[in-house]
C-alpha cells in the first residue's frame, strides 16, 4: 500500500491565560484572514542646517525634515485559504507594506489585522499567527544543519519537545531535506537555503504564510519545486501573501493579484480579470538579435503605439521587445521597417493576447524590474 504524506499536526492551543491577555479582535470581513486598511507609512530624516553651529546641532535647532511617503494608503483583503500576490516595481512600497505586515516596521497610519490580531496593538499575537520568508533576509543559521536550525527555532517558538521532534522530523522529510538534514546549510544549494527557511516559517503551523520573492535566485527546476510546494500550502487551507518579480509565476500561483505603484493599490482583481481589462489593446511580441535600443523612442512616437517594453535575454542573446497597440497591422510592417533599417534581426513575432505583465506594463507604465 502506497504511504501516505505525514500528517501535520497544530502545536498545541495558546494558553487561556495568553488568549485572555490578547483577545480576539474580528475584522470587519470575518472571511478575511488579511485585512488591510489605509496603511501609511512616512520615513522621517532630519538633518542640521548646513550653517548651523555646533550647539545649535547639539539642541535640535536649526534643523530640516525630510519626509518619504513610502505606502500612501494602501488597502485589501485576503481570504482563508487564498493566494494572493503583491506585484510593484522597486520602490513602489510592496518591500514596505511587507515588512510591516510582518511586524518589523510601525506603520504611520491604518490598520491591519491577521487572523483578527491587530498589528499595532497585538504584534505578538501576530507573529504567532504569521509564517515569514523575506527577501534579503538571512532568516538561517549557516554554520548549523538543517535540523539544528529547525530544533533551535522549533524552541524558540516554545513548542514542546515531543511535538518539536515530530515536527522536524515531518518537515525535513516533506521538503526533501532529509538525506542532508545533518549537514551544515551553508554547503547547501540555493534552493535548499530557501526550502530551510519555509520549513522554519511552517513549525508552527502558521494560517498565514508570507513569501517574499520566494524563487528569486533560485534555479528552473528548483523554481518549479518550490512553485509547487506553495501550491501544496494552499492546498491545506492557509494563506499565502506572495510578492514575485516574475508575471509568469504570479498568474501560475495567485488567486488574486494587487498591482502597488508610488505607495498605491492602483489595480485588484484576478489575473483574468485583469487581462480582459485591457484586451482592447493588442500586444505585439517580437525577439530580435542585433536589436539597437536606442531605437525604442522612435518605435514609441509609431502612430497607434501606446506602450512599450524591451529586455535583453542572456540566456539566448536576444532581445525582446512588447509593443502595445490598438491596431497592430499598421503598427507591425512600420515597426519591422524601423528595426532591419537598424541592421536589426527579427528571430520570432507574434501578436499576443495580454499577459499579466502587459497589464502591469499599461498600468504603470513600467516593467516590474524597473
Amino acid at each position: 500500500m502506497a504511504s501516505s504524506a505525514p500528517v501535520l499536526e497544530f502545536p498545541p492551543p495558546v494558553p487561556a491565560d495568553v488568549l485572555a491577555a490578547h483577545p480576539y479582535t474580528p475584522s470587519c470581513a470575518e472571511q478575511l484572514i488579511v485585512d488591510v486598511r489605509d496603511l501609511r507609512k512616512v520615513f522621517v530624516k532630519r538633518r542640521s542646517a548646513p550653517d548651523a553651529s555646533m550647539w545649535q546641532r547639539l539642541a535640535l535647532r536649526a534643523q530640516r525634515t525630510d519626509e518619504r511617503v513610502a505606502v500612501a494608503g494602501v488597502s485589501f483583503g485576503i481570504a482563508e485559504g487564498e493566494i494572493f500576490g503583491l506585484l510593484g516595481p522597486n520602490g513602489a512600497g510592496k518591500t514596505t507594506t511587507i515588512r510591516m505586515l510582518s511586524t518589523l516596521l510601525q506603520p504611520s497610519a491604518g490598520r491591519a489585522t491577521i487572523n483578527g490580531y491587530d498589528l499595532a496593538s497585538q504584534p505578538d499575537m501576530v507573529r504567532r499567527n504569521l509564517g515569514a520568508v523575506l527577501t534579503g533576509e538571512r532568516s538561517i543559521y549557516w554554520k548549523l544543519s538543517a535540523r539544528e536550525n529547525l530544533e533551535y527555532f522549533a524552541a524558540l517558538y516554545h513548542l514542546p519537545p515531543a511535538i518539536a521532534r515530530r515536527r522536524v522530523a515531518e518537515l525535513l522529510e516533506r521538503l526533501d531535506l532529509a538525506s542532508r538534514a545533518n549537514d551544515p546549510v551553508e554547503g547547501y544549494s540555493s534552493g535548499m537555503k530557501q526550502r530551510v527557511a519555509i520549513a522554519k516559517a511552517l513549525l508552527a503551523n502558521p494560517p498565514v504564510v508570507l513569501l517574499d520573492e520566494p524563487t528569486i535566485g533560485l534555479d528552473p527546476q528548483s523554481a518549479r519545486n518550490l512553485r509547487e510546494l506553495i501550491l501544496e500550502i494552499k492546498h491545506e487551507g492557509r494563506t499565502v501573501l506572495l510578492t514575485t518579480h516574475y508575471m509568469e509565476e504570479a498568474d501560475l500561483l495567485c488567486d488574486r493579484v494587487g498591482i502597488i505603484d508610488l505607495g498605491k493599490i492602483i489595480a485588484l482583481d484576478t489575473p483574468a480579470a485583469l487581462k480582459r481589462s485591457i484586451r482592447q489593446l493588442d500586444v505585439m511580441q517580437l525577439e530580435v538579435e542585433a536589436f539597437d535600443e536606442a531605437l525604442m523612442p522612435e518605435l514609441e512616437a509609431l502612430p497607434g503605439v501606446q506602450q512599450s517594453a524591451v529586455r535583453y535575454r542572456d540566456d539566448e542573446r536576444v532581445w525582446s521587445l512588447a509593443l502595445h497597440s490598438t491596431d497592430s497591422r499598421a503598427v507591425l510592417p512600420r515597426a519591422i521597417a524601423l528595426i532591419t533599417a537598424h541592421s536589426g534581426r527579427i528571430r520570432h513575432m507574434a501578436v499576443a493576447e495580454p499577459s499579466l505583465e502587459d497589464v502591469f506594463i499599461a498600468l504603470t507604465g513600467k516593467q516590474l524590474r524597473d
